[in-house]
C-alpha cells in the first residue's frame, strides 16, 4: 500500500490536521487543510473525512484545536469547561459511528486524569493522546488484516459494500485490511464492490484505492449483490461497522443488511471487521444504535443532476442494522470470534 495517510497533523501543537477530501474522488486527489475546530467539524459532516475510525481521528485532532486557542495563563475551569463543550460539540455532528464520542471522551479522561498540571501541559498531554490514537488506529488496521487475511478465498470472490479501506482509517482500513495483506501475502482473487448509494462509497473510493494497490475489483449496483452471489461467483462478504453493540449487533452503511440477508440466503459467511474502539458495551442491541439521517438531496440527485421529481417525499437513513444472528465473525485486534464472544473479549 501506497495511499497517502487519510488524515494525519503536521506541526507541533501549533501546527494543523491535512485530510485527504473524499468528496473530491476519484476525479482527484486533494488535501484539504484544517486550523480550526469548525472546520474539523465541517469535514467530518459532509464527508470530506468518513468512516468511523478516521472521524474518530478527527474528531481527537479538533478538539486539540479547539482548545490549544487557551491562553496557557487560563485558570483550569475554564479549560475544562472549554474542553467539555466543545466535545459535545464536536460529537454533534454525526451520532451513529461510536468511535467519535469515545475518541473525544479518551481526550476528556486524560486531562481529567492529569488535573493541575496547568494549562500549556494539558496542552500538549492532548495533543500527544490524538496523535496516539491515530498511530493506535493505524497498528489496529494491520493486526485486523493480518488475523483475517486467511478468511480472503485464494481463487475466490469477495463481495464488499461501501468503503472500510485506507480512506476510512489511519492507514489500510478494516474491510479491506483483511485483502491487503492477503494480496501482500500472493492470494489472487476478486473483489465486487457495491456502488453503495447514494453517496457512492463503493464506486469512488473502495475501487479507487483497491485499484491503487493492484487489486482486481469490478463494480456493481447495490441491486446486483443477488445475481451475482447465485452465480458462485462470491464467497465470502466483509464489510466494517460504525457500531456494534454489546449483543453482536452492527450498524453499517445503509444496505449493509440487505446483503447480509443474502448473504444468509446463499450460504455465504457474513464477515465484520472493526477495531476495538467500534465496539460498543454500553449498548445493549441495535435497538439503541442511533441512526443519522441525512439530506434529501442526496438522493434527489447525483453531482449537479436532479434525479428525481422535485416535489417527491425522500427517506435518507445513513447506516442500517444487521442482527446478530446474521453475522459470521467479527475480525478485531484481538481476533476472529463469534457474537457470543463478545463481552469475554472486551473485558
Amino acid at each position: 500500500m501506497s495511499l497517502p495517510r487519510t488524515i494525519e497533523w503536521l506541526g507541533d501543537l501549533n501546527g494543523h490536521v491535512r485530510l485527504i477530501d473524499q468528496t473530491l474522488l476519484p476525479g482527484r486527489l486533494a488535501f484539504v487543510d484544517c486550523s480550526t475546530v469548525e472546520q474539523i467539524w465541517e469535514a467530518i459532516k459532509v464527508l470530506r473525512v468518513r468512516g468511523a475510525p478516521a472521524i474518530g481521528i478527527a474528531g481527537a485532532m479538533g478538539l486539540v484545536l479547539a482548545i490549544r486557542q487557551l491562553s496557557p495563563l487560563e485558570a483550569e475551569a475554564g479549560f475544562f469547561a472549554e474542553l467539555e463543550r466543545q466535545r459535545d460539540y464536536l460529537a454533534s455532528c454525526r451520532p451513529t459511528a461510536v468511535n467519535l464520542r469515545w475518541a473525544l471522551d479518551r481526550l476528556v479522561r486524560a486531562a481529567r486524569e492529569h488535573r493541575g498540571l496547568g494549562v500549556l501541559p494539558l496542552q500538549l498531554l492532548l495533543w500527544e493522546e490524538a496523535r496516539k490514537i491515530r498511530d493506535e488506529d493505524a497498528a489496529a488496521c494491520r493486526a485486523i488484516g493480518e488475523h483475517g487475511a486467511h478468511l480472503i478465498p485464494d481463487g475466490g470472490g469477495v463481495l464488499t459494500h461501501c468503503n472500510a479501506g485506507s480512506l476510512a482509517t489511519a492507514e489500510l482500513g478494516t474491510a479491506l485490511a483483511l485483502m491487503y495483506v492477503a494480496h501482500e501475502r500472493g492470494r489472487r482473487f476478486q473483489v465486487f464492490a457495491d456502488e453503495t448509494r447514494p453517496l457512492l462509497q463503493g464506486a469512488r473510493l473502495t475501487a479507487w484505492e483497491l485499484q491503487q494497490a493492484g487489486i482486481a475489483v469490478t463494480v456493481i449496483c447495490d441491486n446486483m449483490a443477488a445475481t451475482v452471489m447465485k452465480r458462485g461467483q462470491v464467497q465470502c462478504v466483509v464489510t466494517g461497522a460504525d457500531r456494534i453493540a454489546a449483543n453482536g449487533d452492527t450498524a453499517n452503511k445503509i444496505g449493509t443488511y440487505g446483503v447480509a440477508l443474502l448473504a444468509r440466503a446463499h450460504r455465504i459467511p457474513f464477515y465484520v471487521a472493526a477495531p476495538v474502539s467500534t465496539f460498543d458495551l454500553n449498548c445493549p442491541s441495535g435497538e439503541q444504535i442511533p441512526i443519522e439521517e441525512r439530506a434529501a438531496d442526496e438522493v434527489r440527485q447525483i453531482g449537479d443532476r436532479i434525479i428525481t421529481p422535485a416535489e417527491a417525499t425522500v427517506y435518507n437513513p445513513a447506516f442500517d442494522v444487521t442482527p446478530a444472528e446474521f453475522i459470521t465473525a467479527f475480525i478485531s485486534e484481538r481476533g476472529v470470534f463469534p457474537a457470543s464472544e463478545i463481552r469475554q473479549r472486551f473485558h
